[in-house]
């Protein structure tokens, strides 16, 4: 069964990768964004990294890019990350005016 593992409301600066959550218990997750906020010309990244074991380095695992259109569904899911030790989600808008978007990482 789903569980909301972490939550919140993130303010987009222009340019700056904002860190929404780091996760260290195994699990499977997925990362979901409220872009309704969104409007024509903005541009918003979402990325997710990981570990290939503990010691290791962090390294971008998921990267996904919506805009500069105004979104038709904007409700946004990552793609089930399966993690045993370590997931960080950011979020970055790259273009438009900085907006609040509301995210949740689920876990299954």
């Amino acid at each position: 069964m789903a569980a909301v593992k972490t939550s919140g409301s993130q303010t987009a600066v222009i340019t700056t990768e904002h860190t929404l959550a780091t996760v260290t218990d195994p699990g499977i997750y997925v990362l979901v964004v409220d872009a309704a906020a969104l409007v024509a010309g903005d541009i918003l990244e979402l990325r997710i990294y990981g570990k290939a074991d503990s010691g290791t380095t962090e390294r971008l695992l998921h990267r996904a890019t919506y805009g500069p259109i105004a979104l038709a569904a904007p409700l946004l899911m990552s793609v089930p990350i399966v993690s045993p030790h370590h997931l960080k989600a950011t979020l970055k808008q790259t273009a438009g005016t900085g907006r609040a978007f509301p995210w949740a990482i689920y876990n299954t």
